[in-house]
């Protein structure tokens, strides 16, 4: 598969086939990192294989899966046992690629159970975001280190789920690494060091932008008789119960920034949304302006397009403080500019490349020195969480808590009869 309202609204009946370990218990655990500063990443490592292999599962085989296998295969420290994906044929051109043997190929809904019963000292899991809580935590459960895409849910239950997983991944002691690529920049982590050590002076404000080129990079075909149509080529974006919506699937890079620089979390959020596409099929907003309070009284303005926006920049955070500006991105230039701290800054140069190097090289050096702390977790978990209540705020038109949407503890419906098991 590839990768990168109120109760009665009809997305959140039922639930999500095979997904039983979302307990609705681990609500009134996780609630408690309502106001929990999340962690720093440390330094990100340039660790090169010394004589050890970590044996790879592998869940996603299109688009990014491929292309992020091919980073894990030069990085030299990885040997793929096992693959598994819902189609064949990715599966197929995946276990050539790299070298999995063909008994080890595994394809439809549990393929992922087949691949942990192989025996992986890891999994990296890169298929459709709906099914990333349950994999996760049968992983974990499994005893295998986990390495994952983003967003690590669609709703509350599973975020909440992922934040279960990581914390039995460390007690555990094993490594659970969430793949985002914009804190491991070096002119982003310098502006954040100095926003932590007070550059701004007293914060006021911050804006995000998420903008996800023309609805046509996003496809939206008619629904066939099944879903399994809409679990490839970027489809599934276009369903949130399966992608989460663009708010959920592409904002949460600069959403998970903010996250990262603010170490605290929204409890509140506004905003409207729209559907501006002519022949809609999937559920997804092309619009949404969302505003969220912070704990502090903080101010945060996020817009979210999927529409044609040439020479905007996108995946931008700026943060306004009293003394000083900063701006932290995907691209572009980052600074902090003003006040005690001034950093004239630098390029983001080549990050969706460059930050999956280094997280790859993170994720062998954890495992191999039994680095088990998992800072990403909790802040994947507070980001994705941030996303969905901008996502409901916005689709609902009225004000939400943080603290409503988790014990809302609503698990989003995926239809999946008449899928290969």
């Amino acid at each position: 598969m590839n990768e990168d309202k109120t109760s009665s609204d009809p997305r959140s009946t039922g639930q999500l086939n095979r997904r039983g370990v979302l307990a609705a218990a681990t609500a009134a655990a996780a609630s408690a990192s309502l106001a929990a500063p999340c962690a720093a990443a440390d330094t990100p490592a340039r660790t090169k294989p010394a004589g050890r292999k970590i044996k790879l599962g592998w869940l996603g085989c299109g688009g990014r899966g491929l292309w992020l296998a091919k980073l894990f295969r030069d990085h030299g420290g990885y040997e793929f046992t096992a693959v598994a994906d819902y189609f064949p044929d990715l599966v197929q051109a995946f276990g050539e690629e790299l070298g999995v043997p063909k008994a080890r190929r595994f394809t439809g809904l549990s393929g992922y159970k087949k691949v942990l019963d192989s025996g992986p000292e890891a999994l990296s899991i890169l298929n459709v975001p709906c099914f990333f809580p349950e994999q996760a935590a049968a992983a974990v459960a499994a005893g295998c280190h986990v390495y994952i895409a983003k967003p690590v849910a669609v709703d509350a239950p599973g975020c909440l789920a992922i934040g279960a997983a990581g914390e039995l991944a460390t007690r555990k002691k094993l490594c659970f690494l969430v793949d985002y690529q914009l804190p491991t920049d070096p002119v982003n982590r310098e502006v954040v060091r100095r926003v932590w050590d007070g550059g701004l002076g007293r914060l006021c404000a911050v804006t995000t932008i998420g903008q996800g080129g023309g609805a046509n990079q996003l496809p939206d075909p008619a629904k066939g008789k099944t879903i399994a149509g809409r679990l490839r080529n970027l489809i599934w974006c276009a369903d949130i119960p399966l992608g989460g919506d663009p708010i959920v699937n592409y904002d949460i890079h600069i959403i998970d920034a903010a996250i990262w620089a603010l170490r605290s979390r929204p409890v509140s959020a506004v905003g409207h949304a729209r559907v501006c596409r002519p022949a809609p099929h999937g559920d997804r907003q092309d619009l949404a302006f969302i505003v969220y309070e912070c704990p502090d009284g903080v101010l945060w303005n996020h817009q979210t397009l999927v529409l044609p926006d040439h020479g905007r920049e996108s995946l931008a955070c700026n943060l306004h403080g009293l003394a000083a500006s900063a701006r932290i991105g995907y691209d572009g230039t980052s600074f902090l500019r003003g006040g005690p701290k001034h950093f004239g800054g630098g390029k983001v140069e080549d990050l969706y490349k460059q930050g999956a190097v280094r997280n790859i090289a993170t994720f062998y050096q954890s495992v191999v020195e039994k680095q088990c702390d998992n800072p990403t977790v909790q802040r994947a978990v507070d980001g994705t969480l941030t996303a969905i209540l901008g996502r409901e705020a916005a689709m609902r038109g009225v004000r939400i808590t943080m603290e409503e949407l988790i014990k809302e503890n609503r698990k989003l419906h995926v239809d999946l009869s008449g899928l290969d098991a």
